[in-house]
């Protein structure tokens, strides 16, 4: 077995859906098995993806056991040459895993390779790669200083801002959303800790590897969409308060000193700023909800076949969302087709016709297609996507 992908659910099965038609495609040339291991989902995880997906390895925990031990849980089973970790809000391009392999065999000594990602808008994800967190590097983070000069070596220390994202580096930290690793390394270094229940645990084991004398590389040869954060709801309390505490225990669990002492200080200043940040906001979407404004109805383009036009048009006049469908993108400009224009012609369509939103249906592209379009899209363009054969349509701003 050439590759084991392990993916952790938790009450997100129409993105996981997508993910796995997505890594279905990517490992069509591969030996590849698919473990997804569910964390007590409530939303219909199991009765939904089961008979969608009878050639996937499906684990079902009894309780949410958080994300490092619902990894190491399906990695006693996994039989791969090479894992790959993997978000389940994530779309990988058909060439992805097999670009990252051959990566592997052209680098020596490499612990983990991560990727160039971004978010359906196709903004770059900083957390592609990172430093070690240090207590400066934390201070220019919390303080702005980061955001306001986002290409300095020492204020954007933390997500290695000096480092072109179109390049290949070796980094200090890679982001668990894909995480490829060696059996081999994992056998030496150990896997996730599971100390960790959520977030931190990425940062862990890049620190392990590279402490055991492995190399962590980005690779910017290929590029997955992450829609970020689905299913841990970020920017909320809950969200601050697991995130920080995941800072404290790798603070303790490998700093020591003054350097943690110092460390913890400006851990507890990021949770108390976060709080009132977090409180702030939801005190002013209370008093929105007091005065609501004249609802909008999204302008939608939909770029697809006229089968899956007629899908994803069902599907947004029955939803909730107010939608105006501008109309159909495809290559096929022949009068009965009744297009807007071709897939070439997106960026000026989107526009003419001042559209709001893109969905994509992979249905005569393919997911490599659809990144690099939406790469190409005007500023402020949210994206969704619609795998052939599938029954959902995700995207970054809502489920």
């Amino acid at each position: 077995m050439k590759l084991s992908v392990i993916i952790v659910n938790y009450n997100v099965k129409h993105y996981l859906e997508q993910c796995l038609y997505s890594v279905r495609k990517a490992s069509l040339l591969l030996e590849t098995e698919i473990f997804v291991v569910d964390n007590a989902s409530t939303d219909g995880s199991r009765d939904y993806l089961l008979p969608r997906f009878p050639d996937v390895h499906f684990i079902f925990n009894s309780s949410n056991a958080g994300f490092a031990a619902a990894n190491n849980r399906s990695l006693k089973e996994a039989r791969g040459d090479f894992i790959l970790f993997l978000n389940p809000d994530t779309i990988l391009p058909e060439d992805c895993l097999t670009k990252c392999l051959d990566f592997f065999l052209k680098t020596r000594n490499t612990g983990i390779l991560g990727v160039r990602m971004i978010d359906g808008a196709g903004n770059f994800l900083k957390e592609s790669k990172r430093a070690f967190p240090s207590p400066l590097a934390s201070l220019y983070k919390l303080t702005g200083l980061s955001y306001l000069f986002p290409r300095s070596r020492s204020f954007a220390r933390y997500y290695l801002g000096n480092l072109p994202e179109q390049e290949d580096h070796e980094v200090d930290v890679l982001a668990g959303a894909f995480m490829m690793i060696p059996r081999s390394v994992l056998e030496k270094t150990g896997s996730f800790d599971e100390i960790f229940f959520m977030y931190g645990e990425d940062i862990d084991l890049s620190y392990r590897l590279q402490k055991a004398g492995f190399r962590n590389h980005y690779f910017s040869g290929t590029t997955i969409i992450h829609f970020k954060g689905e299913s841990t709801g970020k920017g909320s309390l809950n969200y601050v308060r697991l995130f920080y505490k995941a800072m404290n225990q790798f603070v303790k669990k490998h700093y020591s000193g003054n350097r943690a002492r110092l460390f913890i200080i400006f851990i507890q200043a990021g949770i108390w700023s976060r709080a009132i940040i977090s409180a702030a906001g939801s005190l002013f979407y209370r008093a929105r909800l007091s005065f609501p404004a004249k609802k909008k109805g999204v302008r939608i383009l939909i770029v697809a076949n006229e089968k899956d036009f007629t899908f994803v048009e069902d599907v947004l006049l029955n939803g909730p969302q107010r939608t105006r469908i501008l109309g159909m993108v495809n290559n096929d400009l022949t009068p009965a087709a009744k297009t807007l224009g071709t897939i070439e012609q997106l960026p000026v369509l989107v526009k003419k016709y001042k559209a709001d939103e893109l969905i994509f249906c992979e249905n005569g592209l393919s997911f490599k297609d659809i990144i690099s379009a939406i790469q190409q899209m005007p500023p402020g363009i949210q994206s969704k996507i619609h795998a052939s054969g599938s029954d959902s349509i995700v995207g970054g701003k809502s489920k």
